[in-house]
């Protein structure tokens, strides 16, 4: 359960983000620019560690105060709030199906606040289907040599470290092995930026490997247990995505019902008006219930228990409310909503690509189905 301490920590959390990136946030997602020195403060903070062990560099905080610190900076900056959630599934394989050896020779970097890491599944005709992947990892006399090209990477380019899936043989899904691959690696190139619509200081890229060399100590877990790693690395990282959208939710919310409060139409506040107080008397019940599916789903984890199906439900849950929310609150705010001069327009544009990422909502629901048909 949450400590004393937690609560110091989420407080903490707080006074980055207010003193720290709220006051670089809106210029920084105009001008598309990375926040290195953001992930910098982060990182001497402990903020880019917590659910990882002491002993190699973590926070030895649970799943539950993490998503908690997640949404906190959500609320502020969800493009760092993305990236602090992908830094955190990088380190994964490592720390669940690494060996020790591995463990101490690569933690103590990815969680010292210093490396940031990017998350390389996604090809550009492998995003659903991850067992369609081609990148290839041939043996050499070293190692490894990897070759192909992953999409949608964030960090990419700017990561010191890629946590990489490749094929090591014919096998479909059973064919993947996980790879941790060093962000000056000879023969590692990144193209041009995505143009999306949102999420403008995440740098989102294609990453491509032309014969890659990768050293034998740096395969992990089995060979050929590529496809489990991943499949189970998502199961987290969904929750560091539920737990982002509901922070961007509940800025949105608070910037409606601020505005809704002082806008004066027909002499009174439009808050007054049952249609609208109504509207975010619902966003607000969309709100809570992100909150809390992300929370139980969190509190199985830290326990312990099978949480796969939970993480689904948070993900579906809390993303889908992250778009009907910010949709509301551009609605509550009118033509001021539309524009540049509220942060609803953005806060809208990105959560979008919420209901898209970490597995599509499609893909969440056939996840839900499949074990609630088959239990």
């Amino acid at each position: 359960m949450p400590t004393e301490d937690a609560a110091d920590l989420i407080e903490l959390t707080r006074e980055i983000c207010r003193k720290d990136l709220a006051p670089k946030v809106d210029d920084a997602e105009r001008a598309h620019t990375f926040p290195q020195d953001t992930f910098r403060t982060l990182g001497r903070a402990g903020l880019l560690s917590l659910p990882y062990p002491e002993e190699f560099g973590g926070g030895a905080q649970p799943y539950e105060v993490y998503l908690q610190v997640v949404e906190e900076i959500a609320s502020v900056w969800m493009s760092v709030a993305v990236g602090v959630s992908v830094h955190s599934l990088t380190a994964y394989p490592v720390a669940a199906h690494g060996t020790r050896e591995q463990q101490e020779a690569l933690l103590p970097g990815m969680l010292s606040g210093d490396q940031l890491g990017a998350y390389c599944l996604s090809e550009p005709l492998a995003g659903s289907d991850i067992a369609s992947m081609t990148t290839r990892a041939s043996r050499t006399g070293e190692g490894w040599s990897l070759k192909g090209t992953k999409a949608w990477i964030s960090h990419a380019g700017h990561a010191d470290y890629y946590t990489t899936f490749a094929r090591t043989s014919d096998e479909g899904g059973r064919g993947l092995s996980t790879f941790v691959v060093p962000g000056d690696a000879t023969g590692l190139s990144f193209a041009a930026p995505e143009r999306k619509m949102g999420l403008h200081c995440d740098p989102v890229a294609q990453v491509m490997f032309d014969g890659v060399p990768v050293e034998a100590a740096r395969l992990i877990g089995r060979e050929g247990d590529g496809m489990k790693i991943a499949l189970s690395a998502l199961e987290a990282g969904r929750l560091g995505i539920a737990a982002a959208a509901t922070g961007l939710a509940q800025s949105a919310l608070d910037a409606a019902a601020g505005y809704a409060r002082e806008r004066e139409q027909f002499g009174r506040p439009i808050a007054d008006f049952q249609g609208l107080a109504f509207l975010l008397a619902d966003m607000e019940a969309a709100v809570t219930s992100a909150r809390a599916t992300y929370l139980h789903a969190a509190r199985l984890k830290d326990a312990g228990r099978a949480f796969g199906t939970e993480a689904a439900v948070a993900k579906l849950v809390a993303t889908d409310a992250a778009m009907k929310v910010t949709t509301d609150a551009v609605q509550v705010l009118g033509g001021a909503g539309y524009t540049e001069d509220f942060p609803l327009e953005r806060y809208m544009r990105e959560a979008k690509v919420t209901q898209i990422f970490e597995g599509t909502n499609q893909i969440q629901r056939l996840v839900i189905s499949r074990q609630l048909l088959t239990r």
